[in-house]
């Protein structure tokens, strides 16, 4: 029997009674109210027999030290609704996550023993005492990790979003105060539980056997056309919820089309209804690898807070979009183009708070030493012919009496390109304060939006539909209106516009995600960022 499945059974026979035994204390007495109450050595001792790290002991002592040493799971009627409450959070988590870290015999083991053995117990204090310590105990381990998720720096999990700590105290008390079988709050965001919900049916369809492999001889069938293989691929749909019915029958219907479209969006490929190699190879990628990417993402929402801004703007790396929220609400969106895989967009936290239009260009360093000085030596009419000039202490300098052929990095100068149709920020830039030199703009390589993966940029986001971003971020100043923005468009000269309130914008990576319409999505790990990640999460 599997570790899970024994969680399971110790479970339904423990909290299997209805009728709770009154528990009689010699412990000190708050008058002749339930409440039983220990001293602070107990929890001293406990600790000697039951080493834990210093948070957690810590947190224990402060918890108690609030409720003025009160037991917390017991009164003298007996154990309290929170127990059998956590315990099936236990085993949810258990299940969920295929994780027994928090398995505890001696646990288990003492809550056995009060609904077994009822009659020798009541005289058992120091085993009441052990049980609501380890209870608490384990209680803010299981937070720590459920909760807060792995403890490592933003440059060890490439994640720079700040990470606000989170009040078990809080939880814990919320907790405690249930009288009810009922729903207990978890310090999570609602983009986290969605997932974890996706997470429970793809559990569902692992126990069943998984999704079935489809073995395609030719790239695609047309519609009304018929092949044995689609009894497989209507199966793989309606596991996943993408065919609403299943028919079993070897006819490519409309329904089945629909249904490979709509499996399409959810994994960002063309939505043609057409079973292609690439939607094939998306269906083929086994549950087993679904469960460990949604893991992955359930890792990465535990570092987002619990609530973010009721407006505020989000750029999906791997998704290629950019969503604009209004009152928590998506209103919009559009497509973007992000940094190659060797020159990655950042993942981070800003605040929109300039438009530009008609930019300049300030061409950084490392494009300037590997792309610009190359061409200059072999050709020094190359910034003429780019629409680009060079900048010395904030005066433009003759490019051709420089001698470009005596640096190999590093000029002592700035480069940048002039404003105009060509300038490869195109027509706008929305600049975020940040150290990582990444900002929003228009780009002139509009075809580059056609293309269903798009990480080409040196870093920087270019976004699909620039003009309807900005007026979005001017739409509560007055003085700017779209045919203002149009007029200085049509020039050539930078304008730069203050953005009052700035708007939060989160940069963020996820390859699995439930959108606003409920669907789970899935994403190819564009800067294998997923894989380094599971060497923390699946440690052997």
């Amino acid at each position: 029997m599997s570790n899970i499945l024994k969680l399971s059974v110790l479970f339904l026979l423990i909290f299997g009674c209805k009728k709770e035994e009154s528990i009689t204390s010699n412990v000190i007495q708050k008058h002749d109210s339930t409440a039983i109450f220990f001293d602070e050595s107990s929890i001293n001792s406990f600790f000697v027999t039951n080493p834990q790290n210093e948070t957690i002991k810590k947190d224990v002592m402060l918890f108690y030290k609030n409720r003025n040493l009160e037991y917390a799971w017991f009164n003298k009627k007996g154990m309290k609704q929170s127990v059998p409450n956590f315990y099936n959070q236990l085993v949810n988590y258990s299940t969920d996550f295929d994780d027994n870290s928090f398995n505890n015999v001696q646990l288990d083991t003492l809550i056995t023993l009060l609904k077994t053995q009822k009659s020798d117990f009541k005289t058992e204090f120091k085993q009441i005492e052990n049980l609501e310590l380890l209870l608490t105990t384990t209680f803010f381990k299981y937070s720590n990790k459920a909760f807060g998720g792995i403890n490592k720096t933003p440059h060890q999990l490439d994640w720079y979003i700040p990470r606000t700590k989170k009040n078990y105290l809080v939880v814990l008390d919320s907790l405690i105060l249930k009288d009810k079988n009922e729903a207990i709050y978890e310090p999570v965001n609602l983009y986290y539980s969605k997932l974890k919900e996706k997470l429970r049916l793809y559990r569902d369809i692992q126990k069943k056997g998984g999704f079935p492999i489809i073995k395609m001889k030719e790239e695609f069938l047309f519609k009304n056309e018929s092949d044995s293989v689609l009894i497989q691929v209507k199966q793989r749909l309606f596991l996943s919820g993408d065919l609403s019915k299943n028919d079993n029958n070897v006819l490519y219907t409309m329904e089945l089309s629909n249904a490979i479209s709509n499996f399409q969006q959810r994994v960002g490929l063309p939505e043609n209804g057409k079973l292609d190699f690439k939607t094939i190879a998306e269906m083929n990628k086994t549950v087993d690898f679904r469960i460990k990417q949604i893991i992955i993402n359930l890792e990465r929402l535990r570092w987002v807070p619990v609530e973010v801004e009721n407006d505020h703007i989000l750029v999906n790396i791997p998704e290629y979009k950019l969503h604009v929220f209004e009152n928590k609400k998506l209103i919009w969106e559009t497509n973007v183009v992000v940094g190659k895989e060797a020159k990655q967009t950042v993942i981070f936290k800003g605040k929109i708070a300039t438009v530009v239009l008609n930019p300049y260009w300030n061409i950084p360093n490392s494009i300037i030493n590997n792309e610009i000085l190359p061409k200059l030596k072999r050709n020094s009419i190359y910034l003429s012919r780019n629409n680009m000039e060079v900048v010395a202490g904030n005066k433009v300098i003759n490019a051709s009496k420089i001698n470009w052929k005596k640096y190999s990095k590093n000029i002592p100068f700035e480069i940048r390109q002039k404003p105009g149709k060509d300038n490869s920020l195109g027509k706008m830039k929305f600049l975020f304060p940040n150290g990582y030199n990444i900002y929003l703009h228009d780009t002139p390589a509009k075809e580059l939006f056609s293309q269903s993966k798009r990480d080409f940029s040196h870093g920087c986001i270019r976004v699909e539909n620039p003009k309807k971003l900005a007026m979005y971020l001017l739409q509560k100043d007055k003085t700017w209106n779209q045919i203002k923005v149009d007029s200085v468009l049509q020039t050539n000269e930078e304008t730069k516009i203050t953005i009052h309130p700035t708007i939060p914008v989160y940069i963020v990576y996820f390859t699995a995600w439930v959108d606003s319409k409920g669907n789970l999505n899935f994403r190819n790990d564009i800067y294998n960022l997923d894989e380094e990640l599971a060497k923390e999460i699946f440690v052997d």
